[in-house]
């Protein structure tokens, strides 16, 4: 995961292709480029939040 500094988000990284990093949401959604300078590391304490977050809505969601 990495913070898109120029947006303030935070996405799962999915590629790097063209001189540019691909971010996806958390929670799911569409993609972003970004350029790399505006791109930093999510520390695990800070990405262990968001991943959990997400595990709660998939579990209650109705199947």
């Amino acid at each position: 995961m990495a913070r898109d500094t120029s947006r303030a988000e935070v996405g799962r990284v999915m590629a790097h292709e063209c001189g540019r990093v691909w971010l996806r949401p958390l929670g799911g959604g569409c993609e972003w480029a970004v350029s790399p300078e505006d791109v930093e590391p999510v520390r695990l304490s800070e990405s262990l939040s968001p991943l959990v977050a997400e595990a709660n809505r998939r579990s209650a969601e109705p199947r």
